[in-house]
C-alpha cells in the first residue's frame, strides 16, 4: 500500500447511534500517491475534476448528530469503489488480466471502471500502461478493506436497529458535457427507479430538500453506481439511497475555492440527516412491499 494511504479510509462514528443510518462518501478522497501523480500525464488540477470534492467536509457534523460517516481518502482517479471489484479495461494494462474481470461493462468502456483510465471530457490519465499486478494490488489493499468495513458497519446497524440505511453521497459537476443538457437540479437523489430503498425514505429526502429551497431531481441523471445497486435490498430492510449534489452549491468549479454557501449547506445536510432518522423505519418493509 502507498504510505500516503495509510489508512486508506476513515470512518467517524458517533458516541451512541441514534438512527439506522450511515454516510457514506467514497469519491471524494483527495490524496494522491506520488508514484500516481508521476505516472500520470495529467497535473493535479485535472486529476482533481474526477473528486466529488469536499463531500466528506460536507457532512462532518452527522456523526455528532449520531450516525456514523465513512469516506475514502484515495481518489476516485487512482481506485473506484462505487464499481465492481474487477471492472477493468485489458487496454490499460500489460499483462493478462483474470478470466474473472469484467472487460465488456459500460462503464470500462466509457473509460470509468474500477481504476479509471480517463477524468473528465475524457482525458487520459496514465502517460503509459500499467502492470495488471498494480491493479489487483489495489483492489487487494484498498478496495476490499473499503467494501469490508461498509458492509461490517451496515450490519452492525441492522443487527441492533432490525433494519439498515445507507446514504450515499457524491457530488456532480453544475453542467453535463452534453451541450443540449439542461442546467442540473442542486440534488439529485437515486434509488435504482424504486429498488434500492422504501419510497417513503425517497419522498422524505425530497420533500425536506425542498422545504429548505433546494430544486430536487430523481434518478436522472443519477439513479445510483453499483453501491446503491449491490447494498440496496429492501425486502431485508437494508435501504440505499444516493444523494448527488451540485458542486456550484458550495465551491468554486474552476480553483476549487469553497463557497460561504458552504457552512449552509452542511448544516442542511444535517437537517437531512435528523429527517431520515425520525422515520418510523419498523414499518418501512411493509410500505415498501405495498408499493410494489
Amino acid at each position: 500500500m502507498e504510505i500516503e494511504l495509510n489508512p486508506p479510509f476513515d470512518v467517524v462514528e458517533p458516541a451512541a447511534y441514534s438512527a439506522p443510518l450511515l454516510f457514506n462518501s467514497p469519491h471524494s478522497g483527495r490524496v494522491y500517491p506520488r508514484t500516481f501523480l508521476e505516472a500520470s500525464r495529467l497535473d493535479a488540477v485535472a486529476l482533481r475534476r474526477s473528486e466529488d470534492a469536499f463531500v466528506d467536509l460536507l457532512l462532518a457534523d452527522v456523526a455528532s448528530s449520531g450516525s456514523p460517516l465513512m469516506s475514502a481518502r484515495f481518489p476516485r482517479a487512482y481506485l473506484d469503489v462505487n464499481r465492481e471489484p474487477y471492472e477493468l479495461d485489458p487496454r490499460m494494462f500489460e499483462g493478462r488480466l483474470p478470466n474473472y474481470a469484467n472487460t465488456r461493462s459500460l462503464r470500462v468502456a466509457g473509460g470509468l471502471g474500477t481504476l479509471a483510465r480517463v477524468v473528465s471530457e475524457s482525458q487520459e490519465i496514465y502517460a503509459r500502461r500499467l502492470p495488471v499486478d498494480e491493479a489487483l494490488s489495489r483492489i487487494e489493499e484498498l478496495y476490499k478493506p473499503y467494501h469490508r468495513t461498509l458492509r461490517r458497519l451496515l450490519s452492525d446497524i441492522h443487527r441492533e436497529f432490525g433494519v439498515a440505511l445507507l446514504v450515499d453521497c457524491h457530488s456532480m459537476p453544475s453542467c453535463g458535457l452534453a451541450r443540449e443538457e439542461r442546467p442540473r437540479a442542486d440534488i439529485v437523489l437515486g434509488d435504482r427507479y424504486g429498488t434500492s430503498c422504501s419510497h417513503l425514505i425517497m419522498d422524505c429526502a425530497d420533500e425536506t430538500l425542498r422545504s429548505l429551497g433546494y430544486a430536487v431531481a430523481r434518478n436522472k441523471p443519477y439513479a445510483g453506481g453499483y453501491i446503491t445497486e449491490h447494498y440496496g435490498n429492501p425486502g431485508a430492510g437494508f435501504h440505499v439511497i444516493q444523494v448527488e449534489i451540485n458542486r456550484s452549491l458550495y465551491m468554486n468549479e474552476r480553483d476549487f475555492s469553497l463557497l460561504p454557501a458552504f457552512e449552509r449547506l452542511k448544516q442542511d445536510l444535517v437537517v437531512l440527516r435528523d429527517a431520515l432518522a425520525s422515520l418510523p423505519f419498523h414499518y418501512l418493509d411493509a410500505f415498501h412491499l405495498a408499493a410494489e
